[in-house]
């Protein structure tokens, strides 16, 4: 057979120890031999010292190799040095899978690529694309050009449009305001809840507001550039329950059964103010913006969270409760 040039031998035992070598699967020269003339043919020779000075060659310039004793003092040879552990990728993968903003077909082509970022042993040891079965993914194949274009204009502080809705009981999806854009300075993008969700000042009114980046539509970045206000994008995120827009903050008082401890240190922080009240319970304060989303959060716990203050809490508590207690008993 002819002659393999020394640099395209290199390009193949750098694809093939990159793809197939890990911490379980190491290769002796002999095992490299057999790679190569399953590429090359049967007849493929190389001399074991040409193929050691290639190994030192991708060691000290693009690929670590490592260098272990095998059985009978014979020499082992693989690339472990990965960008990303498996542990690392499996939370990768869970984010994909989790994902709602996403479509079923960008997730599959995104867990292939991340799969990719793994040695083909370790791949088989990653979730399977049928995980994806049964979950809730977005249905534009244009929101990942719409994020791109938003985190492009939080970085370059630029104005932006867009067009807002949301789903009717028929499941067709109904522009806000009969189609009329919407003018924002945006402010970060952030992942609360396996949604995307762009933050920024509403130009119309002056006020900063959240928007589901997967309810937008027609995203535009425009050339005008803007000055921010001083916000903690943080603390804006604790106060907005569930996502929903509220007045200012004002101080709660709950009474709490014990078991929900740790879903109000989730939803309040460790540093939140708590006290004991009983041998079951603990009284909670907290600062939040009393909204339908805090009601509705709320109700969620039904007689393990009772309201203690403000009044006013209290009583779009008991419409709450009076509104349920009747949609049962009508």
């Amino acid at each position: 057979m002819a002659e393999v040039p020394t640099r395209q031998r290199l390009l193949i035992l750098l694809s093939q120890l990159q793809e197939k070598t890990d911490e379980e699967n190491q290769w002796s020269l002999r095992d490299i031999v057999q790679q190569l003339q399953f590429i090359y043919g049967s007849g493929y020779r190389v001399k074991d010292d040409a193929l050691r000075k290639d190994l030192q060659a991708l060691d000290e310039t693009v690929l670590p190799i490592v260098t272990n004793n095998g059985p009978h003092g014979k020499k082992l040879y693989s690339h472990q040095d990965r960008l990303f552990e498996l542990s690392e990728l499996r939370m990768l993968l869970d984010a994909v899978v989790s994902a709602r903003f996403m479509t079923e077909k960008e997730a599959r082509k995104l867990i292939r690529k991340i799969k990719n970022l793994a040695s083909r042993g370790q791949a088989k040891e990653l979730p399977h694309e049928y995980y994806l079965e049964g979950t809730v993914k977005s249905e534009s194949a244009y929101l990942k050009y719409d994020i791109d274009s938003l985190h492009r204009a939080v970085s370059e502080n630029k104005k932006i449009s867009f067009q807002y809705g949301t789903y009717n009981v028929d499941k067709v999806f109904e522009l806000h305001r009969g189609g009329d854009f919407y003018s924002v300075k945006p402010y970060s993008l952030i992942w609360n809840n396996n949604y995307y969700y762009l933050i920024g000042e509403y130009e119309k009114y002056g006020e900063i507001r959240h928007y589901r980046v997967d309810r937008t539509r027609n995203v535009m970045v425009q050339d005008e550039t803007f000055k921010r206000k001083q916000i903690n994008i943080g603390e804006y995120v604790n106060k907005s329950f569930n996502m929903y827009a509220g007045d200012e903050e004002e101080w709660i008082h709950l009474e709490i059964d014990n078991r929900l401890i740790n879903v109000m240190i989730d939803r309040f922080g460790i540093d939140v103010d708590i006290r004991k009240a009983g041998e079951e319970t603990f009284y909670l304060k907290a600062k939040a913006s009393i909204s339908d989303g805090l009601v509705n959060w709320l109700m969620t716990w039904g007689g393990q969270a009772k309201v203690l203050a403000p009044a006013h809490l209290i009583q779009s508590m008991k419409e709450a409760s009076k509104k349920l207690y009747l949609t049962y008993h009508s």
